[in-house]
């Protein structure tokens, strides 16, 4: 036990510093870092040994990581998708999106910085209507990476606090300064997506029912201020919620693209619009 008698859970830091970086400078920076994070997250898709499954529940695996490399938890979901190919889950399951299904006092969520086709600067606002939460600022990161293999992979992580601070706008929508705000931290995490086709190609004219496997890894840092210790304990749960969520947001993105392709293909057709129709 501690003599100090210190908090349970950290307070978010606040970042009292900020750099002015060139739009050159932080592509370099973004593209080595993010590099790095799809590196991890590739690893961490396909190494069995070092996590520890903590729940299987409604098709989803949820896996914490035994000796992860620092002080944050690492936390693995994975899933398959029947018949929701890597692209359209892609589609649905941005860094944006996917903060809509983890807060649901999310405030704001807008990209701030386009860095190339593939590379994005996004920024959060989490917390204001929330007695639990302080105010968390996250300024992330969003890479999509197509690898050889049709693997698709989206590395997000938190941009250094001086950095962050230096791409967020001085005052508020009203002029005035704005007020100090915690600055959260999510670490090394993302999406691999890989492709799983039902039958075989080579023999299957339609090349078979296009499928997906989804690997999520997510990992924090209690003390840097996203979320209290009392939540990171409690994510193996929270996971399956939001997988829950993401799995119906892609199935939904799926289902209505088909729509518009068949009725594109046989524009009298109504088999998509019947079952939405009143009655």
């Amino acid at each position: 036990m501690s003599n100090g008698g210190s908090p349970a859970t950290s307070p978010p830091s606040v970042c009292s510093r900020s750099w002015s970086i060139s739009e050159d400078s932080l592509r370099r920076y973004v593209s080595y870092a993010s590099e790095s994070c799809i590196q991890e997250l590739l690893a961490a898709s396909g190494d069995e040994d070092r996590w520890k499954t903590l729940a299987y529940c409604n098709g989803v695996e949820i896996s914490k990581r035994m000796s992860p490399p620092g002080p944050g938890q690492v936390f693995r979901s994975r899933w398959l998708l029947h018949a929701v190919s890597p692209q359209q889950f892609m589609a649905a399951a941005n860094a944006v999106d996917a903060a809509k299904q983890w807060e649901s006092d999310l405030v704001e969520a807008r990209y701030i910085k386009e860095l190339g086709e593939d590379l994005s600067i996004i920024h959060l606002k989490l917390g204001d209507a929330s007695k639990l939460f302080r105010r968390r600022d996250l300024v992330v990161y969003e890479r999509r990476q197509a690898m050889d293999d049709g693997t698709l992979v989206v590395a997000v992580a938190s941009l250094p606090k001086e950095i962050a601070a230096g791409l967020l706008p001085p005052r508020d929508s009203r002029g005035r300064p704005s007020a100090a705000v915690g600055r959260g931290l999510l670490l090394q995490s993302g999406w691999v997506v890989e492709k799983l086709v039902a039958g075989d190609e080579e023999d299957d004219d339609d090349g078979g029912v296009e499928s997906c496997v989804v690997t999520y890894v997510v990992q924090l840092d209690p003390a840097a201020g996203w979320l209290p210790r009392c939540i990171v304990g409690r994510l193996n749960s929270k996971l399956v919620v939001i997988i829950d969520k993401l799995k119906k947001l892609a199935q939904t993105t799926a289902t209505a693209r088909s729509c518009k392709l068949a009725q594109a293909v046989a524009p009298g057709s109504s088999s998509c619009s019947s079952s939405s129709d009143e009655t």
